[in-house]
């Protein structure tokens, strides 16, 4: 693969974004952040003292991708921050690093979010990228409960994954040319391998997780999710959506999805005193 061609893969997905989620209430908010870009997000206030969620996507998409779940977390009350990550949507930027600078834009999240809301515990729901993000800063971000959707565990086998289901029936070629692509993804974001490492950090977070998984995902396969899950520190829990691929978990099964997620955050961002209000 070319550098030009493996620029693809790190190109920027920038795109206008309307200024509201749709049907809710919404703030249109900038913050600067430590990868050096300006971040755009949309942040949409619950109830004083119900807790507070930051929603971070994956590559290649925006906040636009979250509207669903920011609506279903503001119907239990949460406050929601959902922020483009830089070089996605509005956010300025000119790399994709699959999850290493990206850490700085969530860090800077979810500082934003602890200063709108100021003693709410605070919950992150990751996806993809985004939940790699949550993970590969110089420690894991500090939030109080975590989810964690189609995450993959290192870089290598994010690419070999993705070249092998590419190529189908020359999967033999894609992973024997794996490690020539993973050079020159390294040169073109200017990061080493080991900067892209999210089963070497998930042990260093130390509140509850979910990690949850389509059992039929191509690109980040169950194995190599349970892989990453057996790595976290308790308290944690596994979720294998059942026929679901490398796709939106919410999308896939909306009511479940509800359900589980929506337990689990109640339980470790709400006082148990107030999870019925």
């Amino acid at each position: 693969m070319t550098t030009s061609a493996c620029s693809i893969l790190t190109g920027p997905s920038r795109h206008s974004v309307a200024p509201s989620a749709p049907g809710l209430k919404t703030e249109d908010v900038t913050f600067a952040s430590g990868s050096g870009s300006t971040i755009h997000a949309w942040l949409i206030r619950g109830r004083t003292g119900a807790g507070s969620v930051l929603l971070l996507h994956g590559v290649g998409s925006n906040r636009t991708s979250m509207a669903a779940r920011a609506a279903f977390l503001h119907a239990l009350g949460f406050t929601v921050l959902a922020p483009d990550f830089q070089a996605h949507g509005e956010s300025t930027g000119d790399r994709v690093t699959f999850g290493a600078r990206e850490s700085f834009d969530a860090e800077a999240a979810l500082r934003y979010i602890r200063e709108a809301q100021p003693g709410e515990r605070v919950g992150i729901i990751g996806v993809s990228m985004g939940g790699a993000a949550t993970l590969l800063g110089t420690h894991p971000l500090a939030a109080d409960a975590l989810v964690l959707e189609s995450v993959y565990p290192t870089i290598r086998q994010a690419l070999r994954n993705r070249l092998t289901t590419w190529l189908g029936p020359l999967s033999g070629i894609g992973r024997l040319f794996t490690p020539v692509v993973l050079r020159v993804l390294s040169a073109d974001i200017d990061l080493p391998e080991s900067a892209l490492q999210p089963i070497a950090h998930i042990g260093e977070f130390d509140a509850p997780v979910l990690v949850m998984n389509g059992t039929l995902d191509p690109y980040t396969p169950l194995a190599e999710a349970e892989s990453l899950f057996a790595h976290a520190r308790a308290p944690k829990e596994f979720w294998g959506v059942e026929g679901a691929a490398h796709e939106d978990l919410y999308d896939f099964g909306p009511g479940s999805y509800e359900q589980r997620v929506g337990a689990f955050l109640l339980l470790h961002l709400r006082p148990a005193d107030t999870r019925g209000e």
